[in-house]
């Protein structure tokens, strides 16, 4: 059933109780009744319905690929795809269609997932809201949630109407609201400074970042190459080995078992919501009260890097964002013989006198605040534990106040540095605010040490028993999953 877990789908198809066809057409017909939250740019309907029906005859014919084989997914709109259009949700690439699959996704393929569609985001992945795509702003499945309306009647001061959405944060929160929204069971997104652990915080979903080099980022549209890594986004990741093997396919795992874990002073900065430091601290006194020993540690260079990361960024994307000049891809824009110099090849970080001062300077900070991260980890401590995000999702209209640059300056806090050191991080949904809405913590891990990292999340996952989105209202199909989910257990909130 469309609203179950990855477990409960592949177990129900191993057990013959629904074929991948049948699963396939409940999830397009969900996408086709949550068509408003702009999850999906493209819906590869015939696609996913013919990897169904070969996906049935291996089931049939007791050759099954795995876990993964008819079970629904979704790719975010940067990573090429073999005949279906890819985006990147700008006019440059609008009508590009890829040769090839990138290897993430073949990866899947290869192991009998179902590709639902492309999903929307902020142009070449560069924003923290979902808002800034061609293809028009993500919204929030949370703002249709019967945790969150309740919560809104109850406040006499909170505005009626469909004009106070949420975002879901980004720049994969296509992704997000498309495994939030149940019309499928996991989705890959792209993470360069945050861009997946922050809209898997704001939807209430696990979002893994890989260790960066570990897995590869061949056929992903590049944004700045020396952060850009690829993302997965779970509805949750204790549930049975499923989402493990989803993992497993990209990753080579040895497993230890964790032993310390530590939050850091750094990110206990003035603009982070009460409620979110309150889990935090709530979240460590859990570890310990567990015997896990819990320290708290410097990462003395974590001010700078925001900052520095914008210098690289725009450094990269500046690069990386030259071939669109409507001769190699997309339309042209500009005369030629007026303009014979391109903007973004002649970046001003580029040039002779900046290149020392900015760039250079940039990439030696770059260096001490991933040296911060060796330091804390070689001091015994096995687990960072810090928040994802500043607060719950806020509504679209209070987020385009500002800019798109100080936005994501602002979001990405607390994910950045992560992105800048190469470590393994991953968001879990802890709790729901006082308004109802999703809050996660981000779970950091030595490099390459994934499996350590995801152990450590998977027990406090398990521990804090993320309660279910609730859309009955929206989507009649999955009212009776949603009403036979168990949510008992330990719980953060008071």
């Amino acid at each position: 059933h469309s609203g179950s877990s990855l477990r409960i789908a592949s177990a129900a198809l191993k057990q013959g109780q629904i074929t991948p066809t049948e699963l396939c057409q409940k999830c397009l017909s969900l996408i086709k009744k949550t068509k408003f939250l702009n999850a999906y740019i493209t819906v590869s309907e015939e696609v996913a319905l013919k990897q169904a029906e070969e996906s049935e005859k291996r089931y049939k014919n007791g050759q099954s690929l795995g876990d993964l084989d008819g079970i629904p997914i979704a790719v975010k709109d940067n990573f090429s795809t073999s005949g279906i259009e890819t985006t990147c949700a700008s006019n440059m690439l609008k009508g590009y269609v890829p040769p090839y699959n990138a290897t993430v996704v073949q990866k899947l393929l290869d192991q009998g997932a179902l590709l639902m569609g492309k999903t929307n985001l902020d142009e070449f992945a560069m924003g923290s809201g979902s808002t800034d795509g061609i293809f028009g702003p993500v919204k929030n499945p949370w703002s249709y949630s019967k945790q969150y309306r309740e919560k809104k009647k109850q406040n006499p001061h909170s505005k009626s109407g469909d004009s106070d959405w949420l975002i879901t944060g980004g720049s994969s929160g296509g992704s997000a609201a498309a495994v939030s929204a149940f019309t499928c069971y996991a989705a890959l997104g792209s993470d360069t400074g945050g861009s997946t652990r922050n809209p898997a915080a704001h939807c209430g979903l696990v979002g893994f970042k890989p260790s960066y080099g570990l897995v590869s980022r061949h056929g992903l549209i590049p944004l700045v190459n020396s952060m850009d890594q690829f993302y997965h986004i779970f509805s949750c990741i204790t549930k049975g080995p499923e989402a493990q093997n989803f993992i497993k396919s990209f990753i080579p795992i040895l497993f230890q078992f964790c032993v310390f874990t530590s939050s850091y002073k750094e990110y206990l900065v003035p603009e982070l919501s009460s409620e979110i430091q309150s889990l935090w601290s709530r979240a460590a006194d859990l570890f310990e009260s567990q015997g896990a020993k819990v320290i708290e540690v410097s990462l003395p260079h974590t001010s700078y890097s925001i900052v520095c990361y914008h210098v690289l960024c725009t450094s990269e994307v500046a690069s990386n964002m030259a071939r669109f000049d409507g001769l190699q891809y997309g339309k042209l824009t500009v005369d030629l013989k007026k303009n014979t110099k391109n903007p973004l090849i002649h970046h001003p970080f580029f040039s002779h006198r900046n290149y020392e001062n900015y760039f250079i300077k940039a990439q030696k900070v770059r260096r001490l605040i991933a040296n911060d991260f060796v330091n804390a980890f070689n001091s015994g401590v096995d687990v960072l534990l810090t928040p994802t995000t500043l607060s719950e999702a806020v509504p679209y209209l209070e987020f385009i106040k500002e800019d798109n640059r100080t936005r994501s300056a602002q979001d990405d806090i607390f994910t950045q540095a992560v992105n800048m050191a190469g470590l393994p991080a991953v968001s879990i949904p802890v709790a729901l605010s006082n308004q109802g809405l999703p809050i996660g913590l981000q779970f950091i891990g030595r490099a390459f040490d994934d499996q350590q990292l995801l152990t450590v999340a998977k027990w406090f996952e398990k521990q804090v028993q993320f309660p279910v989105i609730q859309l009955q209202e929206l989507m009649d199909d999955c009212s009776a999953i949603l009403e036979n989910e168990k949510i008992a257990s330990v719980s953060l909130k008071q």
